[in-house]
């Protein structure tokens, strides 16, 4: 099946100079959640915003759907639904002729019923007729997310969608989520609840200072690169770690009761029976032992912490 945006040495330097995005080539898959992680900076904002034709590329090509987002933008940008970071509305306009006037300018015809289901699903309906000014930040946010979907998109942009927001924005943001991928359409989002990325998306793509890192399937990027760990507490404590276990991935906490084994899970051998034999024999009386799964955060972390060190 053929990626539903492919982009291939995509470049943007400003005029001052600045690489905000280096040679990014990335393929989007159709009806998938990517999430994009990285810290303040590293480009997620302009990379949406070059796919979304908001910001000019420097090089390179973006397909979307068959369509060049510069050469057929509007086919490519019609698309297309963007849920911005920034809270970019008017301010005398009421919810319901703002969200009616984002649906025509993408040409399409009128469809109460569809908004009407649409601000429901937002919890918005009640407040339709409310200019934007009376309402809240986490209702802006919601009347951002109406108009990105008011012309029924096949793509969904979601700029750090809850950032800010509310828990029950938060929810509801997500179960549209989960009901946009059953009906088909395609989500890339950015945000900073990794948690949010790690339970939602399908695959999760790391950038830092403009390069992609990584785009890995969830499960397999967990496989790959998460680690496990064994948390052995000891009865009594220790003042260093026995030399037998020197060659080990082991450490020993300030207190001197807690050693703390590093293992690959997916290896043949995961060593904690020799381990469990030498703290024996080293005369090491065992108190209680759990093993730990790195988290998404933990690896997101670890990425560009060796991405900035090797800048």
């Amino acid at each position: 099946m053929q990626p539903i945006i492919s982009i291939k040495g995509l470049s943007k330097v400003y005029d001052n100079g600045f690489k905000a995005l280096k040679n990014v080539d990335l393929d989007i898959q159709r009806g998938e959640i990517l999430a994009l992680l990285g810290p303040n900076g590293a480009g997620k904002t302009t990379l949406i915003s070059t796919i979304t034709g908001i910001v000019s590329a420097s090089s390179g090509t973006i397909i979307v759907d068959g369509n060049d987002n510069v050469r057929e933008y509007r086919a490519a940008r019609k698309l297309i639904g963007l849920v911005p970071q920034e809270l970019t509305i008017g301010a005398f306009e009421t919810v319901w002729n703002t969200v009616c006037f984002s649906r025509g300018l993408f040409g399409e015809k009128a469809d109460d019923a569809y908004l009407e289901q649409l601000l429901k699903d937002l919890s918005l309906f009640e407040k339709k007729d409310n200019q934007l000014r009376m309402l809240s930040g986490g209702m802006k946010r919601r009347v951002l997310i109406a108009k990105a979907l008011s012309h029924k998109p096949k793509i969904l942009f979601l700029d750090e969608p809850t950032a800010g927001v509310d828990v029950e924005l938060r929810k509801d943001m997500w179960r549209i989520v989960n009901r946009l991928r059953e009906s088909g359409v395609t989500i890339i989002l950015t945000t900073h609840y990794i948690e949010e990325a790690e339970e939602i998306a399908d695959r999760i793509g790391v950038i830092n200072n403009g390069e992609i890192l990584l785009i890995e399937d969830k499960a397999e990027l967990m496989r790959k690169l998460g680690k496990k760990q064994l948390i052995v507490e000891l009865k009594q404590s220790t003042d260093r770690i026995p030399n037998s276990l020197s060659h080990l991935d082991i450490s020993l906490n300030e207190n001197g009761n807690i050693l703390t084994y590093t293992f690959d899970s997916s290896a043949d051998a995961t060593g904690i029976t020799r381990l469990l034999n030498l703290l024996s024999e080293a005369g090491l009386q065992l108190k209680e032992i759990q093993t730990t799964q790195s988290s998404l955060e933990d690896i997101f972390v670890d990425l560009v912490r060796t991405s900035a060190q090797q800048a």
